[in-house]
């Protein structure tokens, strides 16, 4: 009887090391894939070994590439398109067949042509398996360790955005890749791009994150979109956030930058913005635009100054050039038509119609003072009396 009891605790031991060992078997292979990343997976000598966070493991050459694109660089779109377009497939296959086969590099044109013709989704996967190809044979057979030319890589990202594969675009910003592209603000400022005009927000703060992340400068053209975005989608918490990371940065922002950030205050109404904004502007600008002088008097409005926002304006008249003068009774006929309402919006509740009965009495105030001046005449205030907004 002692001899069957221990003979049951023995498989019952046996048992348990069995399952050990599959479930730790099971943890292992799980924690290699989820946590294996452009900086932990590393090619080892002569690209036949691999590095995932502290576990070396051997593996033929040809299992290395397809694992990092796989567990590193997995892409985020949802849907796809079911098939790549002729045209690129074809340029695909020659330039496969002329590396894998031929073992030569295929000719730049073929690669541009490429880029040019992708149209969907698929299409930049194929580029992106064809730039992993191509950077492998320049390494593995033609000694060549730097990357392509940073204008190559900007188109990838430019065909990346016209298509909408905004998963491979964010990849062209990595400075660790397996496809040999460089990142560069230019290229991130086609995905800055892209995120204006679909007024993406999200999209706009993981581009930002992926500068910071792989010490990309911020420019003034950054700043330009950056803030249009912001302005756009009326996210005044963004805009703010941002535009301490730019003046940080010591980018000089140029007057476009200024019209949007100006004119975004005192939409919403904020003086107190507008006037340390203006104050920042005027360190590198002694001359408003258009645009930031009627931000100025429509913060003088604000203020209860309707006198000193006509002579703002007269002053304005007297410096801008003969071609945009015109655009001064446009900006006043705005001002009275447009402005009032989306002012007081962002208002409170409590303070709205004190806020209405002051811009009632002050705009007309300001228009008259215009018109004795010669600016402003053709300017109707019927409307802004019947503005159920302002009653």
């Amino acid at each position: 009887m002692q001899v069957i009891s221990n003979a049951r605790n023995l498989a019952r031991v046996l048992g348990a090391r069995t399952i050990l060992f599959n479930s730790n078997q099971r943890f292992s292979s799980s924690l290699i894939q989820s946590h294996s990343s452009p900086l932990q997976c590393q090619l080892q000598g002569d690209a036949s070994s691999v590095i995932c966070g502290s576990c070396y493991y051997r593996m033929p050459l040809h299992s290395v590439y397809p694992m990092i694109s796989r567990t590193c660089f997995s892409t985020e779109a949802g849907t796809t398109d079911s098939n790549p377009t002729e045209t690129v497939k074809e340029l695909y296959d020659n330039m496969l067949q002329s590396v894998n086969v031929k073992r030569t590099m295929p000719p730049n044109a073929s690669l541009w042509s490429m880029i040019g013709n992708c149209k969907n989704h698929e299409d930049i996967k194929l580029l992106f398996d064809v730039l992993q190809n191509l950077r492998r044979f320049r390494l593995s057979n033609l000694r060549i360790h730097s990357n392509f030319n940073c204008n190559l890589c900007q188109e990838v990202a430019r065909a990346c955005a016209r298509v909408g594969a905004i998963d491979f675009g964010k990849k062209v910003l990595w400075l660790h890749n397996v496809y040999g592209l460089t990142p560069s603000i230019a290229s991130a400022h086609h995905l800055l791009s892209y995120a204006k005009v679909h007024n993406d927000t999200k999209l706009m703060v993981e581009v930002m994150r992926l500068l910071k992340r792989n010490d990309l400068p911020l420019q003034a053209g950054t700043a330009d979109i950056v803030f249009s975005i912001c302005a756009d989608t009326n996210d005044w918490g963004l805009i703010s956030k941002y535009s301490k990371r730019f003046i940080k940065a010591g980018v000089k922002l140029r007057q476009t930058t200024f019209d949007t950030w100006m004119e975004f205050a005192v939409r919403r109404g904020d003086t107190e913005s507008l006037w340390n904004i203006k104050k920042l502007r005027s360190n590198t600008m002694k001359q408003h635009s258009l645009t930031t002088g009627f931000a100025c008097a429509k913060g003088l409005l604000l203020e209860r100054k309707p006198e000193e926002a006509a002579a703002l304006i007269q002053v304005l008249n007297e410096t801008l050039s003969d071609a945009k003068k015109p655009g001064i009774t446009v900006e006043v006929e705005k001002l009275v038509n447009e402005w009032p309402s989306e002012v007081l919006k962002h208002q409170k509740e409590e303070d709205r119609k004190a806020v209405a009965a002051a811009l009632k009495s002050d705009i007309p105030t300001m228009v008259a003072s215009l018109v004795n001046i010669g600016l402003a005449r053709s300017v109707n205030l019927e409307d802004l009396s019947k503005k159920e907004i302002l009653s």
